[in-house]
């Protein structure tokens, strides 16, 4: 095999939960900002951590703003979501072939598992990476290479993989393969302006992939 290990980023790229995140922004904006915001809109913030969106929002209101998205997004987080077509199927199939699987997440560690327990993938993981492991998110490499470390899997033998541009520079600033997929809610025009190594159209092309062929 020519990797030995795929790092995932979860929302938008194993689990859809893009009309959960438009609508969770959307519900904060809506009452922050009167009539500034349509739900389509809110698709700009999708990938960044809350903390850097709302940070940039409305400083000095980050905790109030972050704790109305949770109750809201909490609340309607198992209604909203929906799943991509061959994701468990795929991610057992990698499994069993060897590869070490990792989720690295700008999202909260237990609404990590709450997503993969609903998807049925949780037993499939090696590691998790989430929002409560590091001290700097996506794009900054430190999640990726954390997630190295716990797996003991070298930079040169992994990808990480993912929907959004916060991603892809992760892997790239990390040294690592940087994939990215073309279900992105933003349209793989936008992901190949961060150049990622690879772009993906479904999840069985990473079969081949992790093969080098």
């Amino acid at each position: 095999m020519k990797y030995k290990a795929l790092l995932f980023d979860f929302d938008g790229t194993l689990l859809n939960t893009n009309e959960l995140i438009l609508q969770s922004f959307h519900h904060v904006l809506a009452t922050r900002f009167p009539g500034k915001y349509q739900v389509e809109d809110c698709a700009q913030f999708i990938g960044p951590s809350l903390q850097q969106t709302f940070d940039t929002l409305a400083p000095g209101e980050t905790e109030t703003l972050i704790a109305r998205y949770r109750a809201f997004n909490e609340a309607n987080h198992d209604k909203l979501i929906s799943e991509y077509p061959d994701v468990v199927e795929v991610l057992t199939e990698l499994k069993a072939m060897g590869i070490k699987l990792a989720i690295v997440s700008t999202k909260r560690n237990d609404m990590i598992e709450r997503g993969l327990t609903l998807l049925g993938a949780n037993h499939l993981f090696d590691v998790k990476i989430g929002t409560d492991d590091v001290a700097h998110v996506k794009p900054h490499p430190e999640p990726v290479l954390l997630a190295l470390e716990r797996l003991n899997v070298p930079k040169e033998q992994a990808m990480m993989i993912g929907d959004n541009s916060h991603d892809i520079e992760a892997g790239n600033n990390a040294g690592v393969t940087s994939v990215g997929v073309a279900w992105a809610h933003k349209g793989e025009a936008y992901l190949r302006k961060y150049n990622p190594t690879h772009i993906v159209t479904t999840m069985h092309d990473f079969i081949p992939l992790v093969k080098g062929e």
